[in-house]
């Protein structure tokens, strides 16, 4: 039996495509590992902006050099980066032994079998192919599991990639989407994430017209769900009946995910974005409005081709004034084979590299003004495990998403599991993660 090992960067859905690799290879006899001492080691990359092809190509030349120093047997590349850049993968990194595009997902068993009789694959077939669905081997914690219920991207910004990487925007069926949600609730997943490149969009292609919140109604019926998270949803697309939904709904976390980018009009325009800064301070205030104690998370990009001073400076005035619970802000890079990447007025690199520090700072003080705020409070957490080396247990609230949010410290004299939901006191912080004295031991 060939051992299989996967290292799976980038975004969570993503992930979820590693995780239905790995079921397949499982299905197919192979060993899977949780280690890259294997016979074959998987890296599923992304591809979308400079950083992440940085991290996916020291990934791929470390996981080489341990094949020239026998401890990997086979290097296969798949996911954004191999289908953005194909042959030239191989060619620029020959001990790479496989370059798998992301419609070639659903032959991952021979494409490995292949490798192992030492044959050299380059396989790019349509990237409709990719598999919208289909069984799974989770790699998060089995109390958690996100669930993707779209496949690429119409929306042509034009900083990115996507559209051309993964193609345009494909919803699954509800009905399939349900059932799979059972089956994680069936073996014990507690928390649903729910992605897509652009959620709010859902159901637009199939059913004519958007059907997030139905869907989103349909899962909290869902015994053994608890919570119920939703990210990148797209400002124009989120309905009154979405907001209904979120506040009227007790299993969805009162938190959402949706990525700005900018406020002023002439920047988000040349993006290919709708909205300006009115009429995104009318949604924030919204939300806020008619979900109580709803958190907003967003990004924005500074250092956009043409992003005048005054532009920056009407964005760090808007991001002041919202007050947003949690924002990442991101130098603009230019992407190869996008219009932003050909416009005029391209700002310099020094000068992007300060207006995102600038924004950074900012929020960080925003956001040690809402942590000392929530001093005293109680919250419900998730336990999501035990620090070994800290000797603590640690989790989330309702306002943190696994892996791209602060975790919260959580105070315990009764032992407790992943998984669990308890009722805690906001005692402090340490770094930005809240601490939380347990009141009770489950909920």
């Amino acid at each position: 039996m060939s051992k299989v090992g996967m290292i799976s960067l980038g975004c969570p859905k993503n992930q979820v495509d590693a995780e239905m690799l790995l079921s397949r290879l499982n299905d197919s006899g192979f060993e899977i590992v949780g280690d890259v001492e294997a016979d074959i080691v998987i890296i599923n990359t992304c591809g979308f902006i400079g950083d992440a092809k940085k991290e996916a190509i020291d990934t791929i030349l470390e996981i080489c050099q341990l094949k020239d120093e026998g401890i990997v047997g086979a290097v296969v590349v798949t996911g954004c980066l191999a289908q953005r850049y194909k042959e030239e993968i191989m060619k620029e990194i020959p001990e790479v032994d496989a370059v798998v595009g992301i419609g070639g997902n659903i032959d991952i068993v021979s494409v490995c079998r292949d490798v192992l009789r030492n044959k050299k694959v380059n396989f790019f077939p349509p990237k409709l192919l990719l598999p919208l669905e289909g069984d799974r081997m989770l790699t998060t914690p089995a109390h958690y599991a996100y669930l993707k219920i779209a496949e690429g991207c119409s929306n042509c910004c034009t900083y990115c990639a996507i559209p051309k990487i993964r193609g345009k925007f494909r919803s699954r069926e509800m009905e399939n989407i349900i059932a799979e949600a059972k089956s994680l609730a069936a073996n014990g997943v507690k928390e649903l994430i729910v992605v897509a490149q652009d959620t709010t969009k859902y159901g637009i292609d199939l059913y004519g017209e958007l059907k997030l919140s139905e869907l989103l109604r349909e899962l909290c019926r869902i015994d053994g769900i608890e919570w119920i998270r939703t990210l990148y949803c797209y400002p124009e697309s989120i309905t009154d009946e979405l907001i209904d939904t979120m506040a009227s709904e007790s299993k969805i976390c009162k938190y959402i995910d949706i990525p700005l980018q900018h406020c002023d009009g002439s920047v988000l325009g040349r993006m290919n974005r709708k909205g300006d800064r009115e009429s995104l301070t009318a949604l924030i205030c919204k939300l806020r409005e008619r979900i109580p104690g709803i958190i907003i998370r967003t990004t924005f990009i500074v250092g956009f081709p043409g992003e005048t001073e005054k532009s920056f400076e009407s964005l760090c005035e808007f991001a002041d004034e919202m007050k947003f619970d949690r924002y990442g802000c991101f130098a603009y890079s230019a992407e190869e084979d996008t219009p932003a990447a050909l416009m005029e007025n391209q700002i310099d690199e020094d000068i992007k590299a300060e207006r995102a520090g600038i924004m950074n700072s900012q929020q960080q003080r925003i956001f040690e003004d809402k942590l000392e705020a929530l001093l005293g409070k109680e919250l419900t957490v998730i336990v999501d495990g035990f620090d070994e080396e800290e000797m603590l247990y640690f989790g989330r609230s309702y306002m943190d998403a696994p892996d791209i949010d602060t975790v919260v410290i959580i105070s315990s004299e009764e032992e407790l599991t992943a998984g669990q939901f308890v009722m805690g006191t906001v005692k402090g912080s340490l770094n930005g993660e809240l601490i939380v004295e347990i009141m009770n031991e489950e909920l």
